[in-house]
């Protein structure tokens, strides 16, 4: 049997502000996972993606440390048109996130944003770009 790829984990300093972004995405988390140790949304096709705390790292790894020197971790986020990587950009950022690379055209063929989630992972919002 080869392993198979089930589970994403992300570390919260603040499990609630980090859901709420994630929610903003559209991601179904209920809001009693704010005040949890653990948290965790079944993607489609059956991916998992988990936050913890920090403690709770720590509980079986005393020694973690946070990463350190740039992002411990990027998602990337499909959306369903250009439009819709500038509307999802302009939401999170006019809620107070931090945008870190605003909207472009990418040579590679689509329209590409990316934002932090409040830990400071990076998240990218990508569409094809219309042909021709």
């Amino acid at each position: 049997m080869k392993p198979v790829l089930n589970a994403v984990g992300l570390v919260a300093a603040d499990m609630g502000k980090t859901l709420a972004f994630y929610r903003r995405l559209g991601l179904e988390i209920p809001a009693s996972a704010d005040t949890a140790p653990h948290a965790e949304v079944v993607l489609p096709g059956g991916l998992r993606l988990m936050w913890d705390t920090a403690e709770t790292i720590r509980s079986f790894d005393p020694d973690w440390r946070p990463p350190s020197g740039g992002p411990g971790a990027a998602l990337a986020f499909a959306c369903a048109d250009p439009e819709e990587v500038d509307c999802v950009y302009a939401d999170l950022v006019g809620a107070g996130y931090h945008g870190h690379r605003e909207p472009w055209d990418a040579v590679w063929g689509q329209r590409y944003a990316v934002v932090h989630d409040p830990d400071g992972n990076g998240v990218d919002l990508y569409a094809p770009l219309p042909e021709g």
